[in-house]
């Protein structure tokens, strides 16, 4: 690819100025992406205060779309259910339902999205699913996946039935390093053309730390001819040991450097969430400044770090929420790259609570 003279002047703009990433993020006058969040549905009385405190906390940033979680094994199909229908009765958010093939028939899947339709949700996150059970069981994340035969293999199956149905955006999830359970990238390209192809609107990535592995993975996702829009995950991690288990669980790297950066903070929190803001800020003012309009935030139900970060790049209460972004969206927001040599990896997302996209397999 050539660049053009206008984009050299923009790239020497940037060398030269005395601003770093985050400070462009948030100038005056800055374009100011769009933002979407995820929740997970809760389990106690106080899980429920907390939540309902995040929502009304980031409703008024006017978010693109809200979404919320399904447990491994469809372990909170209900909850699921009930909290996306509060969100779609007593806010002014638009909520997206998770919904997995696991431990459940054709029919029981057909059955929730003809619910959630007729309830007026017109946004599903098509994954396959966690197996049931812990981390210690012969289910969970990481664990063994059997489909039931009279079941939706896998998430290409089930956007297949979320688009006969019809009416439904489908967010589906890819993986910037490849997935555990996948034999090559090679596969996991494979897998996320026949998503589209099945019906996938919108592609969401797991969690990453690795810039440069996710600009290479896009690259790699470009040159695979994929133009679906595809947003980065974020995630704001102030407990470093929790992460080290997540990411151990669906591959994503954690770098020295961050590690370095919560060493000997195990007792002071204040800190560690200070060093989970900042570096959340940097990774998407950084990806900003290569073209990303849309980012999604594992929120873990907690508002103050993802309302934080979201003012560094620019996004006010009260705003509408802009139109474009995301790489593949036919305005050029956030146009991908020419493919780089050797660029690698490639895949799909879950839900939580942690990991994140840990429900989304093949």
């Amino acid at each position: 690819m050539t660049a053009t003279p206008a984009s050299l002047s923009e790239a020497r703009a940037l060398l030269l100025s005395p601003l770093g990433p985050v400070a462009r993020a948030g100038r005056p006058g800055g374009a100011a992406p769009r933002v979407s969040f995820e929740f997970f549905p809760p389990k106690t009385d106080q899980a429920e205060e907390n939540l309902w405190l995040a929502v009304r906390r980031l409703e008024p940033l006017n978010p693109a779309f809200v979404s919320v979680t399904y447990g491994a094994g469809g372990s909170t199909r209900e909850r699921t259910h009930r909290t996306v229908t509060r969100i779609l009765s007593e806010t002014t958010l638009k909520p997206a339902a998770h919904l997995t093939c696991v431990e459940a028939s054709r029919d029981e899947v057909d059955q929730v999205i003809r619910e959630y339709k007729a309830a007026g949700v017109n946004h599903i996150v098509a994954l396959r699913g966690d197996p049931p059970g812990g981390p210690n069981a012969s289910g969970g994340i990481g664990g063994v996946y059997q489909p039931r035969p009279d079941g939706y293999a896998n998430a290409t199956e089930l956007s297949e039935a979320i688009s006969r149905v019809g009416g439904f955006e489908i967010s589906v999830g890819v993986y910037p390093e490849k997935h555990p359970e996948s034999p090559s990238i090679d596969h996991d390209i494979e897998v996320l053309k026949a998503k589209v192809d099945a019906g996938a609107t919108r592609a969401v990535s797991q969690f990453f730390f690795d810039i440069d592995a996710f600009l290479r993975f896009r690259d790699r996702v470009a040159a695979a001819g994929v133009t679906i829009p595809l947003i980065p995950g974020v995630m704001p991690v102030t407990n470093f040991g929790a992460l080290k288990r997540m990411s151990g669980a669906c591959g994503a790297s954690v770098p020295d450097w961050l590690g370095a950066h919560f060493e000997g903070l195990d007792e002071d929190p204040d800190t560690r969430r200070l060093i989970a803001a900042s570096v959340a800020a940097e990774t998407c003012a950084r990806l900003q400044e290569e073209g990303f309009g849309d980012f999604h935030f594992y929120t873990l139900n907690r508002a103050d770090l993802v309302y934080a970060i979201c003012r560094v790049l620019g996004v006010r209460e009260g705003q509408s929420s802009p139109d474009g972004g995301g790489v593949g969206e036919a305005d050029g927001g956030g146009l991908p790259h020419a493919p780089t040599p050797g660029a690698g990896p490639l895949h799909h997302p879950s839900g939580g609570p942690p990991p994140p996209m840990g429900e989304d397999k093949q």
